[in-house]
């Protein structure tokens, strides 16, 4: 693989070999359209990534990737209100971004300046929904849920 996985919490992985989902695909067509949608949408959030990593700063960075968990977290009705749970320490937030982890946190403080977000005790609240979709130039549209957040 040209990649790794890693889980954030405790986690069950499970190995299915190839032949095993070539063979369901044959027979469940509609199994086979849900991999080719989750294909396509997959191709959709990398399109998305390449632009968030190469043409926004960090705080727009930030701020996309702060809605895309939210729209992601609301859809599968894990958001509490405007909130969710974001384990993540600030080293791995600022993996995912690209960013330092100075630079995390001078970000994050300029997000809760601006009255977007604030981030306490693990737990991520939206104060302007709006505002924090601009600053991020963020259109869930490429994530291709039926709900969309506020």
């Amino acid at each position: 693989m040209d990649h790794s996985l890693s889980s954030l919490c405790a986690t069950k992985a499970l190995f299915i070999p190839h032949e095993t989902v070539c063979d369901l695909m044959r027979r469940c067509p509609r199994i086979a359209d849900a991999f080719w949608r989750d294909t396509l949408i997959d191709a959709a959030v990398f399109r998305e990534w390449i632009l968030n990593l190469g043409r926004r700063e960090a705080y727009g960075r930030m701020a996309h990737l702060l809605c895309e968990l939210y729209v992601r977290l609301k859809a599968v009705g894990l958001t509490n209100g405007n909130g969710y749970a974001f384990p993540l320490t600030q080293a791995e937030f600022g993996d995912a971004l690209g960013l330092s982890t100075v630079h995390v946190n001078r970000t994050l403080q300029d997000l809760r300046g601006e009255g977007l977000i604030t981030l306490r005790n693990g737990s991520v609240t939206v104060l302007d929904w709006d505002r924090l979709k601009e600053a991020g130039e963020f259109d869930p549209t490429y994530l291709h849920l039926r709900k969309e957040a506020a």
